[in-house]
Parts: structure tokens; C-alpha cells; sequence
């Protein structure tokens, strides 16, 4: 009797000779290999399960797919790529005629994939309710075939159900972890019920406090503030914000520079997971009305991570903002921080001189604390001592001595100086020039032979010079010690996977300020929108930067009534290429769009 399933073994292996995906030699290695396979998989799914803490957990079968994966034949048509599971199920999802979709865990309702269809059905079906469009209910699912099942979502949902396809493996982790942090809130939230105040809410002041507080260490909140950690790592999140409202608190996770709202979590759980994370971050857990700082330190992927925690009193309690800080993004190789080869060989002289002062400048966010950090680690020998003042110190390494600012204690930039002078050091770093002490101090420790890296925040590189006077640092003292001032921003880069070209007339580019006005088109690149990028068309960021070196002429004009815009003039004259000149080189090699060029910098 014929096979009518079309996720039969025979099927599969049928529908992949069609698509082209394995040739008949490869079906006959997979039927060959395929029981040795199947029964070493199912091993290692039941030792996995009999090491998870839940044992309750629902198995799911072993499929062909699974063995054409662990046998991992290659492709006809590219035989260095090797067979995935992504590239198997969307090419059948074509082979079907259905929609084959990468699902944005950012992008989904906790509510709608939770609350729709039980845990236990959706795990043994295999399928995820994903968003409602035009009155249609969109499952993804491995299996789009299972009619029965679909029949039962309809009923439950009352709603078209319309399915797509999805990979086993991405179906399975979104279910684990949406039903497991759904479970956890839901048993704080029924924990933590009933008429509840929150103190640091300005809008309940009046009232009394009553029931306690769902304790920091409860399993149910360590589980959420777990998922939310790994979360945030998965999702490559530079910083995590979890904000009180009046009804709700809400996740929001900064992505490429963007903010994109995760979860709206029931308010009562809010102080919960607010003590957990100030347990883990060492915080005083009964101070709500005082801002405070502390860091947690964790594993990301067999590499230390750490977290830096800020807490503030806001209109409806107590907010949380924390900035991963990722050794991998932190301490990287020049060449990949976005310098253009003019402009790294002006900063490797500059930082490579014996004494004198580097200042980085910038706005928050513009990437100063990767360059210092990455310039530390390539000037660390076991020959030179480096030390640092930072406020707060961003990621611990044990190359430098690193020094907090504490101005309860009577630590700040400008009075440690004087002590780290004592201290024998080769290279400084100051976390920031913003006070007359704090720059005279590391104007002394140039003079007396010291290589001083510092920050500024100035919006281009001259106007850091103008920002020196300002704070009343005399000229002859630049004049003496400035070796070099870089400014930098980060600007996005267009996602790889859905990049494509567009032509651009030259008097359109000119319109915008890009371009001189000329006759002609060209090609710019731009990114569609994918599952990679979430639909954004951009994937990553990286640094532009104007390198300024302090040279003779910049000396001589350098003075207490310096006019900012003759200065600027004599550094385009010697060949300093401005910031947006720099973006606009990354525009015309591909990697960032016109739109970028003109949010992050101006002329």
C-alpha cells in the first residue's frame, strides 16, 4: 500500500532526490546508516532528559530529517556546506508550497504562544501559535500535515488556523522557553497575589504596605531571571531594561543600538525580580528610593560576561538597567573596530609614543570604552604597568590595575592621580576629563613621562581642544602634551543575508549633503529586511572615527582664544577626514545605508 504521509521516511528521502538536495549514492549511505543513527540519537535524547530537571517533559520522536542531520551528508551542489536542518525544511517548505519562516523570538506574544493551546499538546504536536493575521491564527510547525492537530487549535482558538513551516530544533527551544518562563512568572505572580503596594510608586504613596515581598531566592523568579540573562545573550542584547508601570513591567532589550520591548511581565512579580538581580549584583535589596551600581559576573558560551547593574527610582518604582559587557566585543584587534587604514596608522603612532595624552571623544554609547580597552590589551606587556580610574570599572581584566571611582571614600579622577603617580605606572588610563583637577592631574602625569588615555564627550575631534580650554586647562599645557584626539560613533551595518543593491542618481545623493552635484547613478547597498536581522536590514554595528594628531601648525594656532572653525579648517588642510566623510566611505564600499550615514553624523 502507497505512503501517503508526506513526512514518511520514503517520502523525505523522495522529496530531497527532487529538490536536489542528496543524489541517489547519498540515499543509500542514509538507508544504510539510518537504524545506527536513529538508535544513537534517541541515547542521547534520553540522557539529555534524564539529566533535566523536569522529568514530566515530552519526548519528541526521532524523524528522518533528525538522521539525515547526525549523518550529515553533503550537498550536491556545494559539498563544503553540509546538509542542515534549516536548509532541509525550507527547502521542502518549497517543495510543499507552504511558507517556510525563521522565527524572532523578540517578535512574539508571550501570551498569544502560551495561552492558545496547552504546553503538553504543543509539545507533542510540535507547534507554536505565532502571531493572528487577517483574522487567521499562523502555526509554525515541522509538521504542517498533522490535520487532526490543526483541527483541534481551530476548535480551541476559534479561528482559521494556517500553517507554516518551521525547524523541529528552533520549535522545541521556543517552547521550552516560552511554557518555562510563562510557568515561573505565573507561580510568582499566584505567590505574590492579592492586594500588594509598591512603595517606590509615586502613585501609592499614601498607601499602607501589606503581604510580603515573594522572597529574591524563590525558584520560580531564579528561573525567570535566568531565562532573561541567557536571553539577552542569545539575542546579543547589549543592555536590558526592566521597567515598572502603573499595571505592568516591562523587558526591553537594546539591540544594534535599538530598543525592542521583550515582555510585559505582571507588576507583582516586578520587586521579585528586582531582589534577585540586586542579590546576584550585591546591592543593598532594601533600599528602593537611592539610586545604586554593582555588577554581576556570569558564564556566556565558556567565556566570563560581565554585567553591569544600575538601579533608580522611577514615577512607578524601582527600574533596572543592565549593560553586558562581552570580553568579545570589548577587547578586539584594531583592525576590526571600523578604522580605515589611514586612520589606524595616525592612532597606532599616537598611542605608540612614549608619554603624552590620547583623548577619545564621543558621545555615551559611541563605542570610547572598546577603543580604550582594545588599545590597553595591545599595549599589554609584562614589561609595562598600566593602571586605570574608572567610574565604574567596566569589565575587570587582570592585565591592568583598575581602580573604582568611589567619592564617598575621597576617591575621584582627580585626587587618585596623585597617588597612582606613586605608583610606578607606564600607561594611565582616566575614565573621563570632566572637571579642571581631573585634567590638570593628567596633564601632570604626561609631563612626567606617562602615556595618558582619557575620554571626552565632545561631538568631533577639534571641539575636544576648545573643551580643554573651557575647563580652563591653559594652551602652553595642550600645547606640551596632546599627542592625538579621536572621535568616533558607531554606525549599523547591512545584514549579509538580505543585502542587495539599488541604483541612486548622484543629484539625489547631493540633495542630502553626500555627494557633490554631477551628472549619473551608482550602486548603494541596502538590507531587505530577514529573520537574521528581525526585519530591520541591519546586522551589527561598527565604529567611524576622525583622527586629529596634535601636530606643529595645530600647536601653533592652538591658543586661550582659539576660533574653533580655524582650527577645524587646518585639520582638513593636513588631511584629517571627518566623520561623516569616513561613513561615507563605509556607504560607498557596502556596508551601511545613506539613511545611517545621515542619523549618526552631520556637517
Amino acid at each position: 500500500m502507497k505512503n501517503t504521509d508526506p513526512l514518511s521516511p520514503d517520502n523525505i528521502l523522495k522529496s530531497l532526490l527532487k529538490i536536489g538536495l542528496i543524489d541517489e549514492d547519498q540515499k543509500r549511505v542514509i538507508l544504510i546508516k539510518k537504524a545506527g543513527a536513529k538508535r544513537k540519537l534517541e541515547q542521547l535524547r534520553d540522557t539529555k532528559q534524564a539529566s533535566a530537571s523536569s522529568k514530566s517533559r515530552i519526548l519528541a520522536p526521532i524523524s528522518i530529517i533528525d538522521v539525515i542531520i547526525a549523518i550529515s551528508q553533503d550537498q550536491i551542489n556545494n559539498p563544503e556546506n553540509t546538509l542542515d536542518e534549516e536548509k532541509i525544511y525550507q527547502a521542502l517548505a518549497k517543495y510543499w508550497n507552504l511558507p517556510f519562516k525563521k522565527i524572532d523570538p523578540l517578535k512574539l506574544d508571550l501570551n498569544l504562544v502560551t495561552g492558545t493551546i496547552p504546553h503538553t499538546f504543543a509539545m507533542k504536536h510540535l507547534m507554536v501559535p505565532i502571531e493572528i493575521k487577517n483574522d487567521l491564527l499562523i502555526v509554525a510547525t515541522p509538521n504542517p500535515f498533522d490535520i487532526e492537530a490543526i483541527e483541534d487549535i481551530s476548535r480551541a482558538s476559534k479561528m482559521q488556523v494556517q500553517p507554516i513551516v518551521s525547524t523541529k530544533t528552533e520549535i522545541i527551544k521556543l517552547l521550552n522557553e516560552f511554557f518555562g518562563f510563562k510557568r515561573s512568572i505565573q507561580a510568582a505572580e499566584h505567590q505574590f497575589s492579592g492586594p500588594s503596594v509598591d512603595l517606590g510608586n509615586l502613585e501609592q504613596y499614601i498607601q499602607l504596605k501589606s503581604g510580603d515581598e515573594l522572597p529574591s531566592d524563590d525558584q520560580h523568579i531564579i528561573y525567570a531571571v535566568n531565562h532573561l540573562l541567557s536571553y539577552a545573550f542569545d539575542q546579543r542584547a547589549s543592555d536590558v531594561h526592566i521597567e515598572p508601570k502603573r499595571e505592568i513591567s516591562m523587558v526591553r532589550m537594546r539591540i544594534d543600538g535599538a530598543l525592542h520591548t521583550v515582555y510585559k511581565l505582571p507588576k507583582n512579580v516586578h520587586s521579585a525580580i528586582l531582589s534577585r538581580l540586586k542579590n546576584l549584583a550585591r546591592l543593598d535589596m532594601a533600599e528602593k528610593r537611592r539610586p545604586q551600581d554593582g555588577r554581576i559576573k556570569t558564564d556566556k558560551g565558556g567565556v566570563e560576561a560581565e554585567i553591569r547593574v544600575s538601579t533608580i527610582p522611577v514615577a512607578f518604582g524601582e527600574k533596572i538597567v543592565m549593560r553586558i559587557m562581552d570580553p568579545d566585543i570589548l577587547f578586539q584587534d584594531h583592525d576590526k573596530l571600523g578604522f580605515t587604514p589611514e586612520d589606524l596608522v595616525l592612532y597606532k603612532k599616537a598611542i605608540n609614543m612614549p608619554h603624552g595624552i590620547i583623548l577619545v571623544c564621543g558621545p555615551t554609547g559611541s563605542g570610547k570604552t572598546t577603543t580604550l580597552y582594545s588599545t590597553l590589551k595591545f599595549l599589554s606587556t609584562p614589561e609595562v604597568n598600566i593602571t586605570t580610574v574608572e567610574d565604574p570599572i567596566e569589565m575587570v581584566h587582570p592585565d591592568f590595575n583598575q581602580i573604582a571611582m568611589q567619592p564617598a571614600l575621597g576617591i575621584t579622577f582627580g585626587s587618585i592621580l596623585r597617588n597612582i603617580l606613586r605608583q610606578d605606572p607606564d600607561i594611565i588610563m582616566i575614565g573621563e576629563m570632566r572637571d579642571l583637577e581631573t585634567a590638570e592631574n593628567g596633564i601632570q602625569a604626561a609631563l612626567t613621562g606617562h602615556l595618558v588615555l582619557s575620554t571626552l564627550h565632545t561631538n568631533d575631534a577639534p571641539s575636544a581642544i576648545v573643551r580643554l580650554l573651557d575647563l580652563g586647562v591653559p594652551h602652553f599645557l595642550i600645547q606640551s602634551t596632546l599627542i592625538g584626539i579621536l572621535a568616533q560613533r558607531l554606525i549599523r551595518q547591512i545584514c549579509n543575508h538580505c543585502k542587495e543593491g539599488f541604483e541612486i542618481d548622484y543629484s539625489e545623493l547631493a540633495s542630502m549633503g553626500l555627494c557633490r552635484p554631477k551628472k549619473g547613478s551608482l550602486t548603494l547597498y541596502r538590507g531587505k529586511g530577514c529573520p537574521k536581522c528581525r526585519g530591520t536590514g541591519y546586522f551589527g554595528r561598527t565604529g567611524i572615527h576622525e583622527m586629529l594628531p596634535f601636530t606643529e601648525s595645530i600647536k601653533k594656532i592652538t591658543s586661550s582664544t582659539l576660533d574653533i572653525k580655524i582650527l577645524r579648517n587646518q585639520a582638513r588642510k593636513e588631511g584629517m577626514i571627518t566623520l561623516r566623510e569616513n561613513a561615507i566611505k563605509k556607504l560607498l564600499e557596502g556596508k551601511t545605508t545613506y539613511q545611517e550615514v545621515l542619523r549618526v553624523t552631520w556637517e
